[in-house]
């Protein structure tokens, strides 16, 4: 990493970490909403299916803006596309969106995990980087999940509360990087 790169990623930490604890709310409320719609594939749980990535663009436009990673690009279109996807699939049923679900999450982790990787002199980014790995490993798992008799949506309300929980502790990690106060 040049002085310069390493002196806009440092200057981030603060910006991440308040972030980090946005999206750490957003993805307990977020699960505990879907939780709440059963397992069924209600309007309600397929609006909360589009609403989870779109706000992961937002989430990685605040980001981008704040350290200037490139590859979160990437990312935002990645969520939009799964966001178009979800909308679809929802139409088809669980399997499907289950489908869409984890081929995002497949992505997205990969994404996440090179992100974290770039940032690691930065601190805090373990949670991070187990975060992208995890997320693509329970990707593939909601994929082969899709052609099962009993697939529901219950699943991805533990993986976005995992989810946040990573970002939490990344949040409270980056708290000396973000020179110890907020």
């Amino acid at each position: 990493m040049t002085p310069a790169a390493a002196t806009r990623t440092s200057g981030a930490a603060p910006a991440l970490r308040r972030l980090y604890f946005v999206r750490f709310g957003f993805a307990v409320v977020w699960a505990g909403l879907l939780a709440l719609t059963g397992s069924d594939l209600s309007v309600a749980a397929g609006v909360l299916l589009v609403l989870y990535p779109l706000f992961d663009v937002g989430a990685a436009v605040v980001d981008a803006r704040s350290s200037r990673t490139r590859e979160l690009v990437l990312n935002m279109v990645l969520s939009a596309l799964a966001a178009v996807g979800l909308a679809v699939a929802a139409a088809s049923g669980i399997p499907a969106v289950l489908r869409v679900w984890g081929a995002w999450a497949v992505l997205a982790g990969a994404v996440q995990l090179v992100v974290a990787l770039r940032r690691r002199r930065l601190g805090g980014q373990w949670p991070m980087i187990l975060s992208g790995g995890i997320s693509v490993l329970a990707g593939a798992s909601f994929i082969a999940s899709a052609g099962r008799d009993d697939a529901s949506l219950t699943n991805l309300a533990g993986y976005a509360v995992l989810g946040g929980v990573f970002f939490l502790i990344s949040a409270i990690r980056l708290g000396p990087a973000a020179g110890g106060h907020e």
